[in-house]
């Protein structure tokens, strides 16, 4: 088990180079405070997470979800650190007992405050729109890049995003941007190969993890904490043992927040959200008996499904702790290829069920799909105004006109790859309210001064 003394780094990435700190224990919680204070991060209270611009009723957008899965995530760490200390103690160094007892959980809530990041306005019809734009686009466009590039491009990726925002130096910014630990990224890293190694019969590529320009950010990461190599062309990795915990915080919290959320907006009445909860924590042999003496104590309609979600989401922490110790050797050997919550799902009906009417209730609900479609109609249109003008050797007016609204920290010399990159850093990274306003200004529906 010596590979458990090799799993976590507290280097940083500064422009290509590992440089490493002495400060073990400080590096990993000033992580977390980076991501909190950075500009990407506060831009995710404006971005959709399922309900996109609600009105006047609270839900989640993408920043209050992101500081809930943290929440979780860091509670799966910590009884994680202390599973692998109790079993392990005699193969780990003193250093390594230190880290998996106070600083696993810290990597691990870094991880999930900054697991969305990298997602555009408009949540996944957002990535739809920046894919299809280039895919529609194709025949004027391909010849610019070489395939990995268009590869990148065809099948934008947020989680690719968040690595790039994560790791990339922007015009006129610090020149090591945030700079992470190499621990703080490898534990989002859920999809660590390149675009031309996607294949969905794989867990582990299912999607993909960095863009061509982030490659060598990517290799030096995976080697600084020991990432097991799959491949070399297409590169490709096993996942990080840490990205699970991330993947099942994620998991945990938005298959029972959304119902949360679904119940505020009266998309689903109390009694089948109570019943959905409270056989969720049957299925995890949960002892409801309190619970229910609890519940009964509660008059209030929301507060009794914050109480079931609170309850709810400490069984799954459970089970998901759980699961992951029941399958380390495999997560440690790169075989495992299951993720921790739909492994519980197996188990649970009332997961099943809360699936299917979530599926059928909230993803599916006619108000989310027409603002969803405005959000796609909206990115797209946003892309066809800067990409092209950005290509072009022989530029009209219009061309240099679109380009001036792009700031300076967008504006990227170089291989039109790199230039097209600064285009989507720029849209990638606007709220839905910026895009919306944008888009408006720019196809002259609201026309007017503005500062």
């Amino acid at each position: 088990m010596d590979r458990l003394n090799h799993l976590y780094s507290n280097a940083r990435l500064y422009n290509h180079e590992i440089v490493s700190s002495q400060e073990t224990r400080t590096d990993y919680l000033r992580d977390y405070d980076r991501i909190i204070f950075s500009s990407a991060f506060r831009r995710l209270q404006n971005k959709t997470q399922v309900f996109p611009l609600p009105g006047s009723v609270f839900v989640h957008n993408r920043l209050t979800h992101s500081l809930e899965v943290a929440s979780v995530g860091r509670s799966i760490a910590y009884e994680v650190g202390r599973f692998i200390v109790d079993k392990y103690k005699d193969d780990l160094t003193e250093e390594s007992v230190y880290f998996y007892e106070y600083n696993l959980q810290n990597v691990i809530a870094s991880a999930c405050l900054c697991h969305d990041i990298g997602n555009p306005a408009f949540g996944h019809s957002g990535e739809d729109a920046i894919a299809s734009y280039f895919t529609r686009n194709e025949f004027v466009l391909k010849s610019y890049f070489s395939d990995a590039e268009w590869s990148d491009l065809v099948n934008f990726e947020g989680n690719a995003n968040a690595i790039r925002i994560l790791t990339q130096i922007q015009n006129g910014k610090l020149a090591n941007g945030l700079s992470l630990t190499a621990s703080t990224l490898s534990a989002i890293a859920k999809y660590p190969c390149e675009s031309t190694a996607r294949d969905k019969r794989f867990t582990h590529r299912k999607k993909f993890g960095f863009f061509q320009s982030e490659k060598d950010n990517f290799l030096g990461m995976a080697k600084s904490v020991g990432m097991l190599p799959e491949s070399e062309d297409p590169i490709i990795f096993k996942r990080h043992p840490f990205v699970w915990l991330t993947e099942a915080a994620d998991d945990i919290c938005y298959n029972i927040i959304d119902l949360e959320d679904a119940h505020r907006l009266g998309l689903l009445d109390s009694p089948r959200v109570e019943n959905y909860l409270l056989q969720l924590m049957l299925d995890l042999n949960y002892d409801i008996n309190s619970t229910k003496a609890t519940l009964g104590k509660l008059l209030d309609a929301n507060e009794r499904i914050s109480y079931l979600r609170a309850k709810s989401i400490g069984a799954l922490i459970r089970r998901a702790c759980e699961s992951y110790e029941e399958n380390f050797e495999a997560v440690l050997d790169g075989t495992h290829t299951e993720g921790l919550f739909d492994m519980i799902r197996k188990e649970s009906v009332a997961l099943q069920d809360i699936l299917k009417i979530s599926i059928k209730k909230i993803y599916n609900n006619r108000s989310v799909i027409q603002i969803e479609n405005a959000g796609y109609n909206v990115m797209y249109e946003l892309l066809s105004h800067f990409v092209q003008p950005t290509l072009k050797a022989d530029r009209l007016k219009a061309d240099k006109m679109a380009l001036k609204l792009l700031p300076i920290q967008f504006t990227y010399d170089g291989t039109p790859y790199e230039r097209v990159m600064g285009i989507i850093d720029y849209i990638s990274g606007m709220t839905d309210n910026y895009a919306t306003d944008l888009y408006r200004k720019i196809k002259g529906i609201d026309i007017g001064m503005s500062f």
